[in-house]
């Protein structure tokens, strides 16, 4: 029979396919895998309904023969063949799939599904071949046929001599380009490696020659190589087993198998689903965070496979950004799957799976939280800090989702303390959850705004990283309780309430505080006696949306916005510092000095660089001389 011209769309489809499709050529075996698992399938589903046929499940494999000195890999079948009339339909019309047509007029049973959809998997063979050869004998036919192609040029079908039913294609492997390798795929380690990737639950075996080595003589130290036949998949997922039968050593070793992180998870979740949409998932929550965890080259995702073939590596769509750190792999039968196998459409299917996964992942970690609280500790060092990103980003979209995992360290309990515990422990006159903002915990308890809300005796969280106080500011309360900062104007005390002595003390220094202000200019916002100070001569506070350490933390980022808070120097009128100010209230060049120490001075207490770090130490100076 002559060479045959390929349909002109199926032409331009398979020069698409190969320069484009798939971005790793390694998926062409994924494909052929695939597509013989196919062929078995539909074996068995024949059997069903024909009397003639029995079917014994030792008798379906497929076996890779790699044969380095001819450059060719063998992938053969004992599935259900093709006779010439499906040769011709399947292999010379691209995407017109045997497998979907079977799919849309036989009722699949037992769990059984055919993966091959779309009739374009087995013309992936082209980006690494030079010539694809079919050999096929179907279980309808005495003759067995031949199918073959250098690619785009057309194809030739002519009779085989073949005794058996199924069928072996025979992949000319490319010679090495320049800058590609295509030994890769004759190597029979790497195609072990290849197969435990993306085929490794095939519900058949995968069988190879492997060599192996041994002792020439017993106890020889010589070795001598031999071959022998090994199945290399492990055909049954973790995730198609009963929780019943698994160990937690079996969810650890899965993941370290699957190399999802160096360190043991923390916790696993096995899901199994059978509604609407089916699907299994395996999700773990690792110990410790990724080097690369909290910077851009971090890809967030989990493995996806379709009937038990993977079809994405990370499948971002899946999680979103506040549990990123989820690892993991999901297996559906009912997601569409475009033409590749490596995207999805975003339809239904993968919303609700994403939808459904969230909430389990959530009520895990307040299971974790509440019945292993070391546990959640360890996770929260690690992965807090993402959560909090979650509250803040897309405007507090999430932070319902997020509020009662959140952490902060506590000023009584000296440890960390969720919201929920906060405010069960609030005395009924306490009006606000209380907060300070610093570098760390040991400078946090040292600012002098916390005198006054420590000595009401409420407790004060902590908060030591740079996203504490913007995910805060985008919660604005919980429970109906607002936050307060500790720096903030007005601290909401009883003490706070304007009375005759404030209003007294604010009036006889009056003049002196304006001298001050004008002095420190748009520094400052204002100057005024402090009532929330005890032991400490001067602080900064603010009034306003952005706080103190909110300034610190934008104006430390690249685009140097210089934004700034409206702050206000205020004045501990009992300190004897104030009063040795208050004595030389008529020398205008003592009042600039002592200002510019007290402002300075407050500013350090903040952690906040002083603008002029000579003039300073000159100040200090003057003072001591």
């Amino acid at each position: 029979m002559g060479k045959q011209q390929f349909k002109a769309e199926s032409k331009r489809l398979l020069e698409l396919m190969i320069n484009s499709i798939y971005s790793q050529r390694e998926v062409f075996l994924r494909e052929l895998i695939s597509n013989a698992s196919d062929a078995m399938d539909k074996m068995y589903y024949r059997s069903l309904t024909d009397e003639n046929l029995t079917f014994n499940q030792e008798d379906y494999y497929i076996k890779l023969i790699p044969n380095k000195e001819d450059r060719t890999l063998q992938v053969i079948d004992t599935g259900i063949g093709m006779t010439k009339e499906e040769l011709e339909t399947n292999l010379g019309t691209i995407a017109k799939s045997g497998s979907f047509a079977f799919k849309n007029d036989t009722e699949l049973k037992d769990g059984r599904d055919i993966i091959g959809q779309f009739g374009v998997g087995f013309y992936a063979a082209f980006m690494v071949a030079d010539k694809v050869t079919v050999i096929t004998k179907s279980v309808d036919s005495d003759q067995a046929y031949q199918w073959e192609s250098t690619g785009t040029d057309g194809y030739t079908i002519t009779p085989a001599d073949k005794e058996s039913v199924g069928t072996e294609i025979i992949v000319k492997i490319k010679e090495n380009e320049e800058e590609d390798s295509f030994d890769t795929f004759l190597d029979e380690h790497q195609l072990q490696q290849i197969i435990k990737k993306y085929s490794d639950f095939i519900r058949y075996p995968i069988k190879m020659d492997v060599t192996k080595s041994k002792p020439k003589e017993e106890d020889s130290e010589e070795y001598v190589d031999y071959v022998e036949e090994e199945t290399i998949n492990s055909m049954i997922p973790i995730w198609k087993k009963n929780k019943s039968e698994l160990t937690e050593d079996d969810y650890t070793n899965f993941y370290q198998e699957k190399r999802y992180g160096f360190d043991k998870p923390l916790k696993s979740m096995h899901i199994n689903v059978d509604g609407t949409v089916r699907y299994n998932a395996i999700l773990f929550i690792p110990e410790n965070a990724p080097f690369d965890y909290y910077s851009p080259e971090f890809e967030k995702g989990l493995e996806l496979y379709s009937n038990g073939v993977l079809i994405m590596n990370k499948c971002a769509d899946l999680l979103p950004d506040y549990f990123s750190f989820v690892k993991g792999m999901v297996d559906s039968e009912d997601l569409s799957l475009n033409i590749s196998r490596e995207m999805l459409q975003h339809d239904r299917q993968l919303k609700v799976i994403a939808k459904n996964m969230t909430k389990k992942i959530k009520t895990q970690l307040q299971h974790l939280l509440r019945d292993d609280r070391e546990k959640y500790e360890t996770f929260y060092q690690a992965f807090g800090r993402q959560l909090k990103f979650g509250v803040y980003n897309d405007f507090g979209a999430n932070k319902e989702t997020l509020q009662d995992l959140l952490m902060f360290y506590s000023s009584k309990e000296k440890k960390l303390v969720t919201l929920a515990e906060y405010v069960q422990r609030m005395p009924e006159d306490q009006s606000y959850i209380y907060y300070a903002a610093g570098e760390s915990i040991d400078r946090i308890e040292k600012l002098p705004q916390t005198e006054m809300v420590a000595d009401k005796g409420y407790e004060i969280l902590y908060f030591t990283e740079e996203v504490d106080e913007f995910a805060i500011k985008m919660m604005r309360e919980y429970k109906e309780k607002e936050f307060k900062s500790v720096s903030s104007g007005d601290l909401g005390l009883e003490d706070d309430t304007k009375d005759e002595a404030d209003e007294e003390i604010q009036e006889e220094n009056k003049a002196l505080f304006t001298a001050m202000k004008e002095h420190l200019g748009d520094k400052v916002k204002d100057v005024r006696a402090s009532k929330r100070l005890k032991s400490h001569p001067v602080c900064l506070t603010a009034e306003g949306e952005i706080s103190l350490e909110m300034e610190k933390v934008i104006n430390a980022m690249p685009n140097n916005q210089q934004i700034k808070a409206e702050k206000i120097l205020e004045i501990n009128v009992n300190h004897d510092v104030f009063q040795a100010l208050k004595s030389h209230k008529e020398d205008k060049e003592k009042i600039g000095l002592y200002t510019n120490l007290l402002y300075n001075q407050a500013l350090l207490i903040e952690g906040i660089p002083v603008n002029d770090p000579v003039e300073f130490t000159n100040d200090i100076c003057k003072v001591m001389v």
